[in-house]
């Protein structure tokens, strides 16, 4: 459907809509281990949208995305690039946490994406960083998160897609943050953006 004409608060109700689909889901065997489904934070009208993996622990237990310590990773970096963490909107491949934070199954990201491309159409980020090898496969089907990053793709043939490496994957290997910076200073430079004074 045509998503182009909605204003604010009508997509927001229909994401809203999605949220509650989604809440009760059961395409796939993740929602037998789920507390609360994850489905997503932030704005509806963001014009910067960032997606994840999955939820792990914390985000299972207070139904948000990335709100442990990979989260909070992403809220420094969202805010170095001279966002405020409610302007961007922050979503997952699958919305239920995987057992043992494992990565989520093909199929069962396959049955889960048809909720995040209902969310991509409905915010119409201007661009999307694609957080980790999941991602870029979900987005973008492609795969070798090293290879990806770092250069600009297409979602479905119109939304510019900056992949990078996963905020978790930045608490193992820190020596790294300095990639992903580099790849967000992309980000920033086509969406007009200037970094946040340092504080």
């Amino acid at each position: 459907p045509d998503t182009t004409t909605l204003g604010a608060d009508e997509r927001k109700l229909r994401l809203a809509q999605i949220e509650q689909v989604a809440a009760s889901c059961t395409r796939c065997a993740l929602h037998q281990g789920r507390t609360n489904p994850v489905f997503a934070r932030g704005s509806a009208t963001a014009e910067l949208m960032f997606v994840g993996e999955g939820p792990g622990a914390d985000e299972d237990a207070q139904g948000l995305p990335f709100v442990g310590k990979a989260g909070q990773l992403l809220d420094k970096m969202i805010v170095a690039m001279g966002y405020e963490v409610d302007d961007v909107y922050i979503a997952n491949i699958v919305k239920c946490r995987p057992p043992e934070n494992r990565k989520p199954e093909p199929s069962e990201a396959a049955m889960c994406l048809g909720y995040l491309q209902e969310q991509i159409a409905l915010v119409r980020p201007k661009a999307i960083v694609a957080l980790g090898a999941t991602a870029c496969e979900g987005l973008l089907g492609a795969s070798g998160i090293t290879r990806l990053r770092g250069t600009w793709r297409l979602y479905r043939g119109e939304i510019p897609v900056m992949p990078t490496f996963h905020p978790a994957y930045l608490l193992r290997k820190p020596e790294d943050k300095r990639l992903v910076w580099s790849d967000l200073q992309q980000v920033m430079q086509r969406l007009g953006k200037t970094p946040a004074p340092k504080r």
